[in-house]
């Protein structure tokens, strides 16, 4: 059995994530299975007792504890990103070998399995919703992020066209840092783009981009680039997922080129959001680095405007959100009633 990293392969040949990178994993509660990754965020178990949902609800209608948030690459990243808040110290690879990888269905029911576990501890709780809890056993709603980058998984498209064919599935959301967009080409040219994809933005220029993201790629620029460019032509819905640092990203001179950006991307929302000190980025970054909302909703305003073509749609306070919506390109905010097949 040979090791690399943090993997090593299973008698199985599949990716692993090692073992003593798994219990650390386990004890901040994530379910695990091979090389993917599960959790229950902190808006769904909110959610369980009634105290709330997700600003996903709010903004586009996405059922909070029915929504299961993975990855099919737990600890695979192409970028050290300042702000993350995931244990991306664990990263070191690079490639997932096509051959090396989990088949998509075998995957998800592991990952379904590790997350039921991770359900079955609300039972015990008074102050849970027990029909909440039953509802959350099948998911309506998949958001393929959590920790990782998914498109490095050679197997996504097969993957989203298989949670398209579940029954219970109402819609699917791709979190991306776009530095791989011959994978959003895959997804284009085999018909398995998602319900929404999501393209993490974060600097408006080459200069930010580098001291932001601490990409390990040289020319990671220029791949998230043309991953912008393939999203405006995306035939699904399409979000700029804009994270604000102080001192980093959120000055005037940010918002004019951040502006001419969304304006030239010509996507359907931009989620304008603080960068939130929790997590492992609490060792790269202060509480102070956040933003107030006021300050997140000031900036976004000045983005409608400089823009000329996105208008404020919504905002949740508790997650220090703002979300615009293009209205050259007006859709639907609502989604829950739409169907992926």
């Amino acid at each position: 059995m040979s090791c690399s990293g943090e993997f090593l392969e299973s008698e199985s040949d599949l990716i692993q994530i090692r073992p003593s990178i798994m219990r650390q994993l386990k004890k901040a509660k994530y379910g695990v299975a091979d090389h993917a990754t599960v959790e229950l965020c902190h808006w769904t178990k909110k959610s369980f007792k009634d105290q709330g949902d997700c600003y996903k609800h709010k903004f586009y209608g996405i059922s909070t504890h029915q929504c299961m948030e993975f990855s099919p690459a737990g600890m695979h990243c192409e970028n050290r990103c300042v702000y993350c808040w995931r244990p991306m110290e664990f990263y070191d690879s690079l490639q997932m070998d096509p051959q090396k990888v989990a088949e998509p269905q075998e995957m998800l029911e592991k990952l379904m399995g590790e997350r039921e576990k991770l359900i079955m501890g609300y039972y015990g709780d008074p102050k849970s919703n027990k029909q909440k809890l039953d509802e959350s056993l099948l998911p309506s709603h998949y958001a393929i992020s959590l920790s990782g980058e998914p498109t490095m998984y050679p197997r996504l498209p097969e993957l989203i066209k298989y949670l398209k064919s579940l029954k219970t599935t109402k819609s699917i959301f791709l979190v991306t840092n776009g530095q791989e967009p011959e994978m959003l080409q895959r997804l284009r040219d085999e018909d398995a783009l998602p319900t929404q994809v999501y393209l993490s933005t974060n600097a408006a220029d080459h200069e930010a981009f580098i001291r932001i993201n601490r990409p390990k790629y040289k020319d990671a620029w220029e791949r998230w680039n043309q991953s912008l460019e393939l999203l405006s032509k995306l035939d699904t819905r399409t979000v700029l997922r804009m994270t604000l640092i102080r001192n980093h990203n959120d000055s005037e001179q940010d918002a004019a080129k951040f502006a001419q950006m969304i304006k030239n991307a010509n996507i359907h929302f931009v989620e304008v959001k603080s960068y939130m000190h929790i997590g492992r980025s609490t060792n790269r970054l202060g509480r102070a680095d956040m933003l107030e909302f006021g300050e997140v909703r000031h900036f976004a305003s000045e983005l409608a405007g400089k823009s000329q073509i996105y208008h404020i749609m919504d905002e949740s306070e508790s997650s220090r959100i703002v979300v615009l919506q293009n209205q050259q390109r007006l859709i639907d905010r609502w989604i829950a009633a739409y169907s992926t097949t």
